[in-house]
């Protein structure tokens, strides 16, 4: 039987926490805001739990 190798589409908030280099708190409210206004990159809330498409946060991250 075949694995399947499954790669994650979204980044949660440790990887955001991790690559713009930002404590937890600060994170949160930043996504939150990002979350509110959609700009300048996609995230999606499931419950209380933010998701963040990874090629709509890439694309904005290469462009500042």
């Amino acid at each position: 039987m075949a694995e399947t190798t499954y790669v994650s589409q979204v980044y949660g908030l440790q990887d955001i926490m991790a690559i713009m280099g930002l404590g937890r708190s600060s994170t949160y409210v930043w996504i939150k805001q990002v979350y509110e206004e959609q700009k300048p990159f996609r995230v999606i809330k499931i419950g209380n739990t933010y998701k963040i498409p990874k090629k709509s946060f890439d694309v904005w991250l290469n462009t500042i």
